[in-house]
């Protein structure tokens, strides 16, 4: 058994028309499910892929209104790295970036930055042989364009004492003084850098959790390992689009294992996805009271602005 790589990470926006407006604008990611948090449904969940919403690519993020800027700290993950092909997507993504007013780290084999809101992030350049998870954008090349998560770094005071569940319990191996998962056809780093003086706050800006992804058939295994452990899982929550048990490690970041399907597609056409609001079928009978609680948002990838139910 080997989990495959990243499923999703999950961040937090306090503004998600200005969100959209960078993730699927400026980054040029897919916007391919337009849902609500399934916990707390008054609020959006956007999901961000490549073109076919595939799990190793998928950021997404909890709109809390006018929430208060977030700061990474102790147990949580600081940094998301992508994936592109070379040192010209590497110049092309700095120059893109700049244009759209992004302060930047461009070094050798690099660039960092942070969205709107602070969360930050960092282009590297392949080396794994995965397939590339790309999007479409007309002004964008293929071949330069984002190619899914290479890994993420996170915040931990004393990272041995995560190394018996990441190592033995989730088949996490040893890499570069962090951690490394492959799957079959994946996968994706999980690093740790030594936390700063002050203490986390969860808020606009930061990653909520991270989900590495496993197939549906062994889903119930790695949460039987997780327990085994000593990790405080949550029974097996099925969100429609995929199967989710969390639980946080010994460092403190809140993980998820999420299943590789049924996908985004269950319930909408994938040329279509992102374009209306999706429920799940128990949030079906709130559909018109849910979406009189959303603004509406503009969608860089759609020829029109609309209602929350529509194309937009």
């Amino acid at each position: 058994m080997r989990l495959d790589g990243i499923h999703h990470i999950t961040a937090i926006t306090a503004d998600a028309q200005a969100n959209v407006d960078f993730y699927a604008g400026t980054l040029g990611l897919r916007l391919v499910k337009k849902t609500v948090n399934q916990d707390d449904p008054t609020v959006y969940h956007l999901f961000y892929a490549d073109e076919h919403g595939s799990a190793g690519s998928d950021l997404t993020f909890f709109e809390y209104p006018g929430a208060g800027s977030g700061r990474a700290g102790e147990g949580m993950v600081h940094l998301v790295t992508w994936r592109v092909a070379s040192e010209d997507a590497l110049e092309f993504w700095a120059r893109r970036l700049r244009g759209a007013g992004v302060a930047i780290e461009h070094e050798e084999r690099s660039v960092r930055f942070a969205d709107p809101e602070g969360l930050a992030h960092e282009l590297v350049i392949d080396r794994t042989g995965d397939e590339p998870l790309i999007a479409e954008r007309p002004e964008i090349p293929a071949e330069l364009a984002l190619r899914g998560f290479d890994g993420v770094r996170a915040y931990g005071g004393d990272p041995d004492r995560s190394r018996d569940l990441l190592e033995l319990a989730l088949g996490f191996t040893a890499r570069n003084g962090g951690f490394e998962v492959r799957g079959e056809r994946r996968g994706a780093t999980y690093e740790y850098d030594a936390a700063p003086s002050e203490r986390g706050l969860q808020g606009a800006g930061t990653v909520h959790h991270v989900a590495w992804a496993s197939t549906l058939e062994e889903h119930e295994t790695w949460r039987e390992r997780a327990l085994e452990a000593g990790a405080q899982a949550t029974p097996v929550i099925d969100r429609f689009y995929f199967r989710s048990v969390y639980f946080r490690e010994p460092s403190g970041v809140l993980f998820e294992i999420a299943t590789l399907g049924p996908g985004f597609a269950i319930d909408e056409d994938p040329a279509r996805l992102g374009e209306s609001i999706s429920l799940p079928p128990p949030l079906e009978p709130r559909r018109a009271q849910i979406e009189r609680g959303l603004t509406p948002l503009r969608n860089p990838r759609a020829p029109t602005a609309g209602a929350p139910g529509g194309k937009g």
